[in-house]
């Protein structure tokens, strides 16, 4: 991680933020990773809400008095926690709809639902939108939802300076939402382009498999790796979200940005 903070501080001058997702219980990487964080002076978290009791007001606290930016991101959003993340000090919120990739939210509400309902919970603090922005018309449908951002990812797996391979940003601009497989895991769904391992996700989850089961089968975080990093889809994933169906070739990070900046 600290490796990772310094090379970023290489790159640019500009804020950058580290994610955080800290669990109610059993949790040995946050207080490790906040140290780094702290230590290296970096000025924003992207703090993730995943399960009950994930608001934890000591952390809000300890990242508050160090002058970090918190944006919150319930990997299930709804008013109430929104509205506790906000008095617990969150700077920005984001609104994440079923459209997203990587680890899907539990109630399939999709960004068009939840950005409106998330940006008339808050009091005073600014939505982002999350899920299936991914050119300048998504960007600006989410701002005339309430939203007075983005915070996009698939989008970004595609560029230039994205470090996958030149194949999987091939296989994204190639495919759409329709390519997409869904399946159940822990602890909600997950998504993937096709591939040996997804088509049997997808299958096992046709046939009834728990999602314990499903989560086993996908090999965790090396499967995401092996799939994401290498290509490797007879062991790995590829996880995306809905609206890649508006990347039309391999841009790059300024473009991107360029694109989905709203006046």
């Amino acid at each position: 991680m600290r490796e990772e903070i310094r090379k970023t501080k290489r790159l640019t001058e500009k804020p950058f933020g580290v994610n955080l997702i800290p669990t109610a219980v059993n949790d040995v990487w946050t207080g490790p990773i906040l140290k780094v964080i702290k230590e290296e002076g970096v000025r924003a978290v992207v703090y993730t809400g995943y399960g009950e009791g994930s608001i934890i007001p000591a952390l809000f606290n300890e990242l508050k008095e160090a002058g970090i930016a918190i944006i919150y991101r319930d990997i299930n959003p709804t008013p109430e926690n929104t509205l506790l993340a906000e008095e617990m000090g969150a700077d920005i919120i984001v609104a994440t709809g079923f459209d997203e990739g990587g680890t899907l939210p539990a109630t399939a509400l999709g960004t068009f639902s939840i950005v409106p309902l998330i940006a008339d919970a808050v009091k005073h603090v600014p939505v982002m939108a999350a899920g299936g922005i991914t050119d300048r018309r998504t960007a600006r449908a989410a701002h005339a939802l309430g939203a007075e951002g983005v915070f996009a990812g698939s989008v970004f797996i595609s560029t230039v300076e994205s470090r996958v391979p030149q194949e999987v940003k091939e296989k994204i601009v190639a495919a759409n939402g329709l390519d997409l497989l869904l399946f159940r895991t822990v602890p909600h769904y997950y998504r993937s382009l096709p591939g040996k391992l997804a088509e049997k996700l997808a299958a096992m989850d046709k046939a009834g498999a728990s999602n314990e089961a499903l989560g086993k089968a996908m090999g965790g975080l090396r499967g995401l790796r092996l799939g994401m990093l290498e290509n490797n889809t007879d062991e790995g994933y590829i996880a995306l979200g809905t609206g890649i169906g508006s990347i039309r070739s391999v841009r790059s990070v300024v473009e991107v940005v360029d694109a989905l900046t709203v006046e």
